[in-house]
């Protein structure tokens, strides 16, 4: 039997990010009570506005969940310099969103990261203390992973200090210091002190973020902690509109056990 959902309202909002830019958000809320919020963060040069993103919002609606998702800066809608950018902003940028719907909305019960967001979450989750359980889809178990998008193009930034990358299809302008905060990180860490438990999402045949990372996320957490294989699935959840589906559906159960 097919489940009825909930009707979902959205709410276009601005906010000051980390660096002082307006950063382009937007709240998806159930038509009715909000019984819990949760802060999402998109995938590397990607945006709030992904279909899979779309759906997940969906699907926490049908069970009362609220959804914050927002453009880092420099990306999508956000303003900002997307070069002045990198890991370390993209953890201040979450964390200053999490500052912002406490006083604003609700402080996020849950938080959702996606591919480089999640490894960006399992960083900021530690300093969101209301928190209550954390999920990553096809997230890297560490930042480094990242480079090998413009792996090419590394040997020029480093001698340079800048160079104009192609990422899915599109310029961006790399520096230096990118590369630099990317392997200065350690994610390990912080997946080891989290001490909220963890759903991990990942598929078998990711060939953005191989499914060895999931098993090293999983290994470094402590519990309780799930796992969860989303099979044939491919990295951004677009190829089969029913791999998104299924990762809400799943993501929405797990999560409405933590408010």
């Amino acid at each position: 039997m097919q489940r009825k959902g909930r009707r979902m309202k959205s709410e276009k909002i601005i906010f000051k990010g980390s660096q002082g830019f307006d950063l382009a958000a937007k709240l998806d809320m159930p038509d009715g009570d909000m019984q819990a919020c949760a802060l999402f963060a998109h995938c590397f040069t990607c945006g709030k506005d992904l279909n899979a993103i779309n759906r997940i919002a969906r699907a926490l609606a049908d069970d009362g969940i609220g959804l914050f998702r927002f453009d880092f800066t420099g990306l999508g809608l956000s303003n900002g310099d997307f070069a002045n950018t990198n890991f370390s902003s993209n953890v201040q940028d979450l964390i200053t969103a999490a500052d912002y719907m406490r006083d604003a909305i609700s402080a996020p019960s849950i938080m959702i990261g996606h591919s480089l967001g999640g490894a960006a979450t399992l960083v900021a989750a530690k300093y969101v203390p209301e928190v209550r359980a954390v999920a990553t889809i096809g997230a890297p178990f560490d930042s480094v992973n990242v480079l090998k998008q413009f792996a090419n193009d590394i040997d020029t930034i480093e001698a340079d200090g800048e160079a104009e990358v192609m990422l899915a299809g599109r310029p961006f302008k790399m520096k230096k210091q990118f590369i630099e905060d990317a392997r200065g990180q350690n994610v390990a860490d912080h997946i080891g002190s989290l001490k909220k438990p963890l759903l991990v999402m990942h598929s078998p045949i990711d060939e953005t973020v191989s499914i060895d990372h999931a098993r090293k996320i999983y290994e470094a957490a402590k519990h309780p902690k799930s796992y969860v294989s989303l099979d044939k699935a491919d990295h951004l959840l677009m190829k089969n509109p029913a791999d998104g589906k299924y990762a809400a559906r799943v993501l929405s159960a797990w999560a409405s056990q933590y408010i």
